[in-house]
């Protein structure tokens, strides 16, 4: 228990130190860390209903280039991610094709057309 406590400190920071420093045993500063940086059950439920709304209400600003869209696009899927909610490659490649503006149809159809969107990677896109 004293060397888990004692690498428990020499690698978190000051701030983080005054948060665990009382703690009695190596479990009880994890467990304090862990909710620091992940947050407790609820708080993850709650990002994941977050993220989870704003991948069902994707769409693409009028503003929007290709590049911008992708990035907000994969932000959030990363960030699902990170909390162990995944959908699947042609979710994912259908839900762009979804949110594409109408002004990118007559590229979509020719997508659509050419490829098979539930094998389509996403870099081919």
């Amino acid at each position: 228990n004293a060397k888990a406590k004692h690498i428990i400190i020499c690698a978190i920071n000051s701030c983080n130190f005054n948060r665990v420093s009382y703690c009695i045993s190596a479990k009880e500063m994890w467990d304090r860390l862990e909710v620091t940086y992940e947050g407790t059950n609820q708080v993850k439920e709650a990002q994941i209903r977050m993220l989870v709304h704003g991948y069902k209400m994707f769409t693409t600003n009028e503003n929007d280039d290709i590049k911008t869209m992708f990035t907000r696009f994969t932000n959030i899927t990363n960030a699902l991610q990170a909390l162990d909610k995944t959908y699947s490659n042609s979710e994912i490649v259908k839900k762009i094709h979804r949110c594409l503006p109408r002004a990118w149809m007559p590229k979509v159809t020719a997508i659509v057309e050419v490829k098979d969107l539930n094998t389509l990677p996403l870099e081919d896109l």
